[in-house]
């Protein structure tokens, strides 16, 4: 179980890495896409990976690696503990200029995420958690909010997701998108956002530290059926998601459990 001397060098290791992305960020740097869905990627995405890469490895040299930017190996994440990363989460964000691009960095032991860092490094913004030590917004205790209830609830998520929920609960706000789906899942772990809805085909790398971080601060991220997340396993997509305080994700999970076929 890591401590509070791992998460301080997680830490600093990701303003290090949030400094590297701003310099590129300045410059002249390429950018492409990549796979099937023409995702894009960026010089800034790489670099981040191979430092992070380089500086995990020595902060815990036993912990397996698993990276958007990185061809995935089973062998080289066998073990029972792994870092699971997103060097730039929200790259198109990130090419376009805007500030809600993240890094995001969780350790996972046994399937579920033990440490978590994200970091917003335009709007400074580091969040960090430790399983049973809480969640921190620069170092400041923060806790989802409490209330159970849909009306004036402020949701971020898909349009075709709001659309449908404002349809069953007509007192919902919806909110502008965050680029970074890490970010908008973490959101909720300081009240900025009462609830945040993930579409399916996220990976790991965009929700285990999301994960961890909001149910340090009293919040819960489940599948569609209230069913936890499991990382670091052969299989690293996920289905539509959804995060919350937990009286809210409780009423949220009763509303959509019957109606999935409707939020396809």
């Amino acid at each position: 179980m890591p401590g509070s001397n791992l998460r301080d060098g997680l830490e600093a290791i990701m303003r290090e890495a949030g400094e590297l992305a701003r310099v590129t960020s300045r410059g002249d740097f390429k950018r492409w896409t990549k796979g099937h869905d023409n995702s894009p990627v960026s010089d800034a995405d790489i670099a981040v990976n191979d430092l992070l890469k380089h500086r995990l490895a020595a902060l815990a040299p036993e912990a397996g690696w698993l990276s958007e930017e990185t061809e995935d190996s089973l062998p080289g994440r066998a073990m029972t503990t792994a870092w699971i990363v997103d060097p730039i989460d929200g790259t198109r964000a990130f090419i376009s200029g805007r500030p809600d691009w993240t890094i995001s960095v969780a350790l996972v032991e046994h399937d579920r995420p033990v440490l978590a860092a994200l970091y917003a490094p335009v709007t400074d913004e580091m969040f960090l958690g430790l399983r049973g030590r809480g969640a921190t917004l620069n170092g400041l205790a923060i806790m989802a909010d409490r209330g159970g209830t849909l009306a004036q609830a402020k949701l971020a998520g898909p349009k075709r997701y709001l659309d449908r929920l404002e349809h069953l609960s007509p007192n919902i706000l919806p909110q502008p998108k965050v680029h970074s789906l890490a970010l908008r899942l973490t959101r909720v772990a300081h009240g900025g956002l009462d609830a945040a809805i993930a579409s399916p085909g996220s990976h790991d790398w965009d929700l285990a530290a999301a994960d961890l971080l909001v149910h340090e601060a009293g919040g819960v991220m489940t599948d569609f059926s209230g069913q936890p997340l499991r990382y670091n396993q052969p299989h690293v997509k996920h289905g539509a998601l959804i995060a919350a305080g937990a009286p809210r994700h409780a009423t949220l999970i009763d509303l959509v459990r019957d109606r999935q076929a409707e939020f396809a």
